[in-house]
């Protein structure tokens, strides 16, 4: 399972990533801590006032001076409010800054993974990267990052006005510090291992319930449901260990890290006593520190809190950013295709090292024909559509089109030549025209009705609700798998690539509406070239020529009548589903 898994980034890769996104937004970042630290300099005055008044009392005062003292307290914490609410709202702004940033980046990395490596990860992992670890890095951008600031200014501004104030009783506030360096000390080693094999077993476990809701037929079907749930225990089992061992570190790290902070009072105190009697220092320099002492509980609680969540946001944060780790299987080069034309010579491909499941193809498609491949469930049909589409390189030969590898042309370009259509499907959440336009952002109203016409869908369309208009997707109008796939196959239409790779794309369809629907697209497709992977032999009957893969071999290959001639592999085929 782990040489499948999506890599996970180092400390130092996550470091700089993080820096470059904190340079990216440094502006309000500046801001944040800037309206932050002048929130805290109000803070100080408190304890301050109250201590210099102490002296004040002490030694004898006016009412004045408690009047001037009070007015100026009340003013700071005015101010201090002020400052707050100024630099808690930029702070929330920055926050969703930099997750907009960081999202959109990682949408745009985990749209450019090579499918192959997605394909052999699994379900779980980039579910969970894509959900679980996204939530945990949300709430700590958005929060952590400005609370830690925050809290971090305030606490040296504090410690700071200590020793300003009277070197002699803040040194007692040190006291902790010792403990505090041993407890993080023990916790940083442990708390990244722990909370990566935390979002580890959850990825897992979500890979296990979602491949079982998904495969509920044939779970059902073949009576695995025994051991299906076996599996979910045992995945669940090594969630709970997993979160015991994070919840075991931080009943460590928070108590300890607390109990290093709550005894400063107590040691400033008791030193400021012993100081005040042999008159090192006042009473009122004694109570600013103690106070001052009481004032970093708050700060250092949440820093503590913060740097726990942080851990958490640090591991998810690695293993978003290990997802734009994954080595590319394709390199874009500045070369043009020539023409239309699309060979495959001596291609193989390899799900595993070592385990070909395409031995030495060689397919010349002629520009504009229509071909056909047939063959057994097994027989590497698919994957050989795959090759021809450019969704993976072949692992060896090599598919061309107008004398350039696909391997070698941007995406963008690519799909322009060459594009896939499989049984497989997806709605997105939005109107079924802005499903459609993911292929033709220019497309107007008309065209798109066009194109739902091409593929026997513009009726249905047509009488919905709101028309193209309709909110379609989660928690919209619901479409039939067969409605999926038109609007699938209309979004071909707009895209209008030269060549065309179907992968038996009308599987979800009766055999009657899937022959209506194959010969509304005939008008669409002529002209163009196009592979129809089909189990449906009346797909191979109308093609120009057919080709029969078995066992990751082009065994037969020739028109339909000149196959059914030669009594072979096709012939067998042929006979049998007509009999069929």
């Amino acid at each position: 399972m782990n040489e499948t898994r999506l890599p996970v980034a180092d400390i130092a890769t996550v470091g700089r990533h993080s820096a470059a996104l904190l340079r990216a937004n440094a502006r309000p970042l500046t801001i944040v801590v800037v309206l932050h630290t002048l929130a805290a300099v109000a803070g100080l005055a408190g304890p301050l006032l109250l201590g210099g008044l102490v002296d004040a009392v002490a030694q004898g005062t006016t009412r004045e001076r408690v009047d001037t003292v009070v007015l100026v307290f009340v003013l700071a914490v005015l101010a201090q409010t002020v400052l707050i609410r100024f630099a808690q709202r930029n702070a929330m702004v920055f926050g969703e800054t930099v997750f907009a940033d960081l999202r959109e980046d990682f949408l745009a990395t985990v749209t450019e993974l090579p499918l192959s490596t997605v394909e052999r990860s699994g379900t779980g992992d980039l579910v969970g990267r894509t959900t679980n670890d996204v939530d945990r890095i949300q709430h700590s951008v958005r929060f952590g990052v400005p609370r830690i600031l925050v809290s971090t200014v305030t606490i040296v501004l504090t410690v700071a006005a200590a020793f300003v104030t009277a070197p002699l009783v803040a040194f007692a506030m040190l006291v902790g510090v010792p403990i505090f360096l041993v407890i993080g000390r023990w916790y940083l080693k442990r708390a990244a291992p722990a909370y990566q094999r935390e979002s580890a077993a959850y990825a897992t476990l979500n890979g296990t319930i979602t491949e079982s809701v998904e495969g509920t037929r044939t779970v059902d079907a073949l009576s695995l449901g025994a051991r299906r749930r076996e599996r979910v225990r045992a995945d669940l089992s090594e969630a709970f260990a997993a979160e015991r061992r994070t919840l075991n570190l931080r009943t460590v790290l928070i108590p300890g890290m607390d109990s290093a902070f709550v005894i400063a009072p107590i040691a400033v105190l008791l030193w400021g006593a012993f100081l005040i009697s042999n008159g090192s220092v006042t009473i009122g320099a004694v109570t600013t520190v103690v106070l001052y002492a009481m004032q970093l509980i708050g700060p250092v609680w949440e820093l503590i809190f913060w740097l726990d969540e942080a851990q958490v946001a640090a591991t998810s944060l690695a293993r978003i950013i290990g997802v734009g780790l994954v080595a590319r299987d394709r390199e874009a080069g500045d070369r043009s295709p020539d023409d239309e034309h699309v060979v495959a010579s001596e291609v193989r491909y390899a799900y595993r090292p070592g385990h070909d499941v395409l031995h030495g193809i060689d397919l010349d498609l002629v520009v504009g024909e229509r071909l056909a491949v047939v063959g057994p469930s097994g027989a590497g049909k698919s994957t050989l559509g795959r090759m021809l589409a450019g969704i993976h390189p072949p692992t060896g030969g090599s598919v061309k089109v107008g004398g350039v590898p696909l391997v070698e042309l941007p995406l963008e370009d690519l799909r322009r030549h060459v594009a896939l259509v499989t049984q497989e499907h997806h709605v997105f959440v939005g109107t079924i025209a802005e499903n459609l336009r993911l292929a033709d952002v220019t497309a107007d109203d008309a065209a798109l009705l066009d194109a739902l016409e091409a593929v026997d869908a513009r009726g249905w369309v047509e009488d919905l609700p709101d028309g193209l208009l309709t909110e379609v997707g989660s928690g919209g109008h619901v479409l039939s798998p067969a409605q999926a796939q038109q609007v699938a196959l209309a979004r071909l239409v707009l895209l209008d690539p030269h060549t065309l790779v179907l992968d038996e794309a009308t599987s979800l369809l009766d055999p009657r509406a899937a022959r209506h629907l194959e010969r509304s697209l005939n008008a669409v497709l002529t002209g163009r070239t196009v592979v129809a992977i089909a189990h449906r032999l009346h797909t191979a009957h109308d093609a120009d020529r057919v080709a029969v893969v078995d066992g990751g071999r082009i065994a037969e290959i020739g028109s339909h009548d000149e196959l059914v001639a030669a009594e072979g592999d096709y012939a067998r085929l042929w006979h049998s589903w007509q009999q069929a």
